[in-house]
């Protein structure tokens, strides 16, 4: 049975002035997987996923979400499509004057008309899902970096996507809480049946959160494969980046 594409790139480039990024990229991210990009610092991993959520439009090219053109989408039906999708930025990206539960609480607060009590109750209910049941009140400087990480999780959940964005979910966390975070991920997307597509340099997060993976390099995608696959190939530019790699 053929599956169906949720997310795709045709032949996508994007400069930045004089430097190339993206050039001629083609990607496939089917519905419910999950698919990582790996690739070097300042590759692009990031900037494929803005795309994705439409920070930014690309140069040439064309790109697909939902069977939304993302190249002439316009600003309620982005709207409309964003309310669908949950992005976890690499920083947590936590607003430091609210409390967790309030940052939480953020896109419903901005897309729907629940009371406070209803959203409490969510919110509630995805800090529990995301194994941080007691951190409501308590404010961003008060919590771990893996803490804040699954707050952050939780915020990109609390709107039910079908569809979340991870941009380098365990940057800066020590090997046993992004060991934790990766083992998250992966129960979410086989509990929630989400489609998640990440970006990431670490080979523990391939390894245990990954259906599909590919390198990111000189604005191409390559070598995609499962995360076996991919992690033993003998391709000489494969071997060069993985090299000695580890979490």
């Amino acid at each position: 049975m053929q599956r169906e594409v949720i997310i795709n790139f045709d032949g996508v480039s994007k400069a930045f002035g004089p430097k190339v990024v993206l050039d001629g990229l083609d990607l496939d991210v089917y519905r419910g997987e999950a698919f990582c990009i790996m690739g070097p610092s300042g590759c692009g991993k990031s900037v494929t996923i803005r795309h994705v959520i439409g920070l930014l439009k690309c140069d040439a090219g064309r790109i697909t979400v939902e069977g939304h053109d993302m190249t002439t989408i316009g600003g309620a039906e982005l709207r409309q499509l964003r309310a669908r999708m949950g992005y976890v930025f690499q920083e947590a990206a936590l607003l430091a004057s609210l409390s967790a539960g309030e940052n939480v609480a953020l896109p419903l607060r901005e897309t729907t008309a629940l009371s406070d009590s209803e959203i409490r109750e969510k919110v509630n209910a995805k800090l529990a899902l995301v194994k941080v049941p007691d951190v409501y009140d308590k404010l961003p400087n008060e919590l771990s970096g893996g803490m804040k990480k699954r707050v952050g999780l939780a915020r990109a959940l609390i709107t039910d996507p079908e569809i979340v964005l991870y941009d380098e979910p365990t940057a800066g966390l020590d090997p046993e809480i992004s060991s934790s975070i990766n083992h998250l991920i992966r129960e979410l997307a086989e509990t929630l049946h989400v489609t998640s597509l990440v970006v990431t340099h670490h080979i523990g997060c391939v390894k245990t959160v990954a259906d599909r993976v590919g390198l990111l390099d000189g604005g191409k995608l390559h070598y995609v494969s499962t995360p076996s696959e991919f992690l033993t190939s003998t391709e000489p530019r494969l071997v060069r980046f993985l090299g000695d790699r580890l979490d």
